[in-house]
């Protein structure tokens, strides 16, 4: 019996297998689905846990944009009024407040409310009674080294920019709040939010 070239030459148990390749519009399509998943992998990053999702290149930018402009502020007193205006300006306690998780909350807690160190957000203060004394501790440190002096450590500019933040945690309401500490504060004086130049 002739050969058919449509059958391969082997043969299990009695059964031959037809000789058929695979389509050409099937190899198109595999090369076709493998070039696009790379296209797919680099321009959706959030699909990848290795690589940094738009929410989080948003806030580099964001970060970076703000450093930048940082440059522009000059050199900020350190008094009621400075601390008391800034406290009115969300895009500077937005910079403040990454400047504190990364430093602060271990002590004061990620909303101020207190875990080693005292509540933020309440009106009584531990070697405080006005605004300016937020400056003084967070610069040279309090309770025998329990709070460490930052003085040294920050940008001049930083250390206003923290003394604003912790001021604005007053009045705040924090998911754990630790017991009232030491003696009732003044209140904080009333200031404008600072303004700043059109090219800033």
């Amino acid at each position: 019996m002739p050969h058919d070239p449509q059958v391969l030459d082997h043969e299990y148990d009695g059964i031959q297998e037809f000789d058929n390749p695979t389509p050409g519009w099937w190899h198109f399509l595999f090369w076709l689905f493998i070039v696009f998943s790379f296209f797919y992998v680099m321009m959706d990053f959030s699909a990848s846990p290795f690589l940094p999702g738009y929410k989080k290149k948003y806030d580099n930018a964001v970060l970076a944009a703000t450093m930048k402009k940082f440059e522009t502020l000059g050199d900020l007193e350190p008094n009621a009024t400075t601390f008391a205006s800034f406290t009115k300006s969300e895009e500077w306690m937005n910079y403040a407040a990454s400047t504190f998780s990364s430093n602060c909350a271990s002590c004061h807690g990620p909303d101020g409310g207190g875990v080693v160190g005292p509540n933020l957000t309440d009106d009584y203060g531990k070697n405080l009674k006005k605004i300016d004394d937020i400056y003084t501790v967070i610069t040279k440190g309090a309770a025998g080294g329990a709070m460490p002096a930052w003085g040294q450590r920050f940008h001049p500019n930083d250390l206003v920019l923290l003394t604003s933040y912790v001021a604005s945690l007053r009045g705040t309401k924090p998911q754990i709040a630790k017991a009232p500490e030491g003696e009732i504060m003044e209140p904080w004086p009333d200031a404008p939010a600072p303004v700043f130049d059109e090219g800033e």
